[in-house]
């Protein structure tokens, strides 16, 4: 049965009204995890599944699912969504495509009363972002087993909160947060719909993108301790400047990503904190983050540990102290070649032109492929821009990508 086409309009009004549960809307879309906004986005977000004939559950970390059933719903069910919270001052699209897209593929197979055996499951993921806690796909990093009750308690906001006392605050009830892990076999498959935040599509001037491959982040907090005196009074020879060691590193990291037998290899320093960042005072300590990230986990590898050998050198060269703590160490994830055949099809069925590609940026599908097979479907993005208050795709796109998405899902729900 042919589904009707995805309504512009019904995306268009749910991102549009998503976009006002927003901190700051003068400068973009903030809306960090269980903040005011994010728990009212949240709560949008399920009278909207109701409205279109889901059922509403949540887990102890607060991943929501929205439920179609089907005819067999003993049978493991099929999954689509992705997230709602962002960065600090970002846009309207990345994350909560894949969650309204979700719904209106659901709304499309609903009302086509066309049968299908297996339950379809709109999901919203917890915090794909590490905004607050600075470990991203807290939802999803739980259902995968690779985030613990201890380890949620480790997690600390900028005001000292720890995660669990968060969940707590908001009644979830953290004694069942053992049933969060999905084993293998539980979900028959999972396709998330997402903006690709590149420029690789609108380049091309292709609607749709296939993601064959999602690049998995490792990340490390650095820590340099040197020496803190004065700038006019200490002689270069006798200096052990922490922002200087920070610099090297820094300069070491884009080199070995630039010489990568990987093309997708990819590495950032981000986040800097020099202290006391004073203009006439040398500096005596910096703290800064690392983020690697490929497609080739081995490769990614072998730079981390080519990093770790410089850093090692550079620590007695410069007479600091270097501690780089690995906050994660995620592997990549490959897209299931059934469902990728199925998306191709339907492309196909479409006459809509496609482009097989790999994810530079995460996503929850990343974790949840450790257990089901998934797969993505990208749409573009202007620009190449994303988490930035000038993100931006076109509806157009989006329905057509919501299209293909809906095909799919009914399909393997049928499967």
């Amino acid at each position: 049965m042919v589904l009707k086409p995805a309504s512009e309009l019904n995306i268009k009004n749910i991102l549009e009204k998503l976009n006002t549960f927003n901190s700051d809307p003068k400068n973009g879309t903030t809306r960090i995890l269980f903040t005011k906004p994010e728990i009212e986005a949240r709560n949008y977000i399920k009278e909207e599944m109701k409205k279109n004939g889901l059922t509403i559950r949540e887990d102890s970390i607060g991943n929501i699912f929205g439920t179609l059933k089907g005819n067999n719903p003993d049978l493991s069910p099929i999954w689509t969504g992705s997230h709602i919270d962002t960065v600090i001052n970002a846009g309207m699209f990345d994350g909560m495509t894949g969650v309204v897209a979700g719904i209106e593929a659901a709304r499309l197979i609903k009302e086509a009363g066309v049968q299908h055996k297996r339950n379809i499951e709109v999901i919203v993921y917890t915090s794909e972002e590490p905004t607050r806690f600075g470990l991203g796909c807290l939802g999803s990093r739980a259902m995968a087993g690779c985030l613990s009750l201890e380890q949620a308690k480790e997690l600390k906001d900028e005001e000292g909160k720890s995660l669990t006392e968060v969940l707590e605050s908001l009644g979830y009830n953290l004694s069942e947060f053992h049933k969060i892990p999905v084993k293998k076999g539980e979900v028959f498959a999972a396709v998330e719909l997402h903006v690709e935040q590149g420029g690789v599509l609108e380049a091309l001037g292709l609607p749709i993108g296939i993601v064959k491959t999602i690049s998995a982040p490792t990340n490390f907090e650095v820590s340099v301790k040197g020496k803190q005196s004065h700038a006019g009074s200490t002689p270069m020879n006798l200096r052990h400047d922490a922002f200087l060691v920070c610099s090297e590193i820094a300069l070491e990291l884009e080199k070995l990503a630039k010489e990568s037998d990987s093309e997708d290899t990819v590495a950032t320093v981000g986040q800097v904190n020099v202290l006391p960042n004073a203009s006439n005072v040398i500096s005596g300590e910096v703290h800064f983050s690392i983020d690697i990230r490929d497609s080739n986990y081995e490769i990614k590898c072998k730079l981390v540990k080519e990093l770790m050998e410089f850093v090692k050198e550079l620590e007695k060269k410069r007479e600091v102290i270097i501690e780089m703590k690995q906050i994660n160490d995620d592997v990549p994830t490959h897209s299931d070649d059934k469902i990728v055949k199925i998306l191709e099809e339907a492309c196909n069925e479409k006459n809509i032109y496609y482009h097989k590609m790999v994810s530079g940026a995460f996503h929850d599908s990343m974790m949840v492929g450790r257990f089901a097979p998934i797969a993505m479907i990208f749409v573009p993005s202007k620009d190449g821009i994303s988490h930035s208050p000038d993100e931006w795709s076109d509806y157009d796109d989006i329905a057509k990508g919501t299209d293909i998405l809906a095909d799919a899902l009914l399909k393997l729900s049928n499967s």
